[in-house]
């Protein structure tokens, strides 16, 4: 994905932070910290684009006990990716599908990358 969002902390924050996160969940891109709202906020897009990203099978929120949606910071950037999409002009769905395929592709390369350097590895031995 190309979109980052990072807030950095400073040091005497973060260190409290981190001392009332044993679990470590503030470094966890996959933690689901971030309200519906929060989420739109920070992306810059709505509430119900963030349940069509939804609806088309891009993004899975987490829910919260009252079955609000969470979402993660890594999902923040896949949904980045899909606005950006989006303002460019791509409808929502086909923006979803070219993320969606994009995600395969690099994940089957990185299993060809994988099977490669293993074969030289036991062709060297």
């Amino acid at each position: 994905m190309t979109a980052t969002i990072h807030h950095p902390l400073p040091p005497a924050a973060a260190a409290a932070a981190a001392a009332h996160d044993p679990a470590g969940r503030l470094d966890d891109d996959d933690y689901p910290a971030y309200t519906t709202g929060c989420a739109a906020e920070m992306t810059g897009t709505t509430a119900g684009f963030l349940r069509s990203l939804g609806e088309h099978g891009l993004i899975t929120p987490a829910r919260s006990g009252g079955g609000h949606r969470r979402f993660s910071r890594r999902q923040l950037r896949i949904v980045m990716r899909a606005r950006d999409l989006v303002d460019q002009g791509t409808a929502v769905d086909a923006a979803c599908r070219i993320i969606i395929l994009e995600d395969q592709l690099d994940r089957a390369r990185r299993t060809s990358e994988q099977l490669d350097r293993s074969r030289r590895q036991h062709s060297s031995a």
